[in-house]
C-alpha cells in the first residue's frame, strides 16, 4: 500500500507555476528521496502535502498519519525540549500522549529534556524536531532538508536514526533534500525535481550512477555506493 500518492499535482503562485503535473508515491515502509536545486519546487511540494497550500490541479492522497520535520527545525526556543516534544502530541487543541516513548528512540535527548530548546546546537534541535514529529505516531515522516546547516558527522548521526526508525518500526520517510549524495545513500528510491517537474525517477543506486545526476548533483563523479537495505 502507498502511504503517499501524488498525481498530476500542479501549484501556481499569482500565475507563476511552481509545480506542474508532479506524480510521486511513497510505499509503506519505504525510504524515498526528492532531490533538486533551490527553486525547483521542493518546499512547495511539502506545503501541498501538509495542506498549507491548495493545488491548482491534481490529487494528493495520504493513507495513514503524516508528520513533518520542517526546514529550519522551527523550535520554540523558550520552551524545554520536553515541552517542544509535547507540542507534537497535541490534537485539536487538546493535550495528547506523554513523551516517554520518544527518549528510547532518540536517547541523546534524555539528558537534554529540561534544557531550553533555544540553547541547543543545530543538530540537537533537528533531533528534537524529529522527536516532535514522532509524537504524532506517524506512518510516514516528511523530512524537509535534514542536513541544512549541519556538520557531516551530525548529519550522519541523524541519518542513522532514520535508518533505525525505518528498519525497526517500519516508518516510511520522504526526504526532501538538496544534498543528493546523502539522500541517494539513505533512500531506496528517488525523484529528481527540476523547474517544478519530475525530471528523473528510479532506484536510488541507479540514479546515483546516472551521469546526468552525477554531473548536476554529485560533483561530476558517478558513485557506486547504493543505499543501505
Amino acid at each position: 500500500m502507498n502511504v503517499i500518492e501524488v498525481s498530476g499535482l500542479t501549484v501556481r503562485y499569482s500565475g507563476a507555476t511552481a509545480l506542474e503535473g508532479v506524480d510521486l508515491v511513497v510505499g509503506e515502509g519505504e525510504l524515498v528521496a526528492l532531490i533538486g536545486p533551490n527553486g525547483a519546487g521542493k518546499s512547495t511540494l511539502v506545503k501541498a502535502l501538509s495542506g498549507l497550500i491548495r493545488p491548482a490541479a491534481g490529487q494528493i492522497t495520504v493513507n495513514g498519519r503524516l508528520a513533518q520535520v520542517p526546514e529550519g527545525r522551527e523550535m520554540f526556543g523558550d520552551l524545554t525540549v520536553d515541552d517542544n516534544l509535547r507540542l507534537g502530541g497535541w490534537r485539536n487543541g487538546r493535550h495528547g500522549r506523554g513523551t516517554g516513548a520518544i527518549y528510547p528512540l532518540l536517547p541523546e535527548l534524555t539528558g537534554l529534556r529540561r534544557r531550553r530548546a533555544g540553547t541547543l546546537s543545530g543538530g540537537q534541535q533537528q533531533m528534537v524536531a524529529i522527536g516532535r514529529a514522532l509524537m504524532a505516531r506517524p506512518d510516514v515522516l516528511v523530512v524537509d532538508e535534514l542536513s541544512l546547516g549541519l556538520a557531516p558527522l551530525v548529519v550522519a548521526d541523524l541519518v542513522g536514526h532514520l535508518r533505525t526508525l525505518n528498519a525497526d518500526r517500519g516508518l516510511a520517510v520522504l526526504l526532501i533534500e538538496q544534498n543528493a549524495r546523502l539522500a541517494l545513500g539513505l533512500c531506496h528510491r528517488a525523484y529528481v525535481l527540476e523547474a517544478g517537474r519530475i525530471a528523473l525517477r528510479g532506484d536510488a543506486d541507479e540514479l546515483a550512477r546516472d551521469p546526468r545526476v552525477a554531473a548536476a548533483y554529485l560533483g561530476g563523479h558517478v558513485t557506486t555506493d547504493g543505499p543501505a537495505r
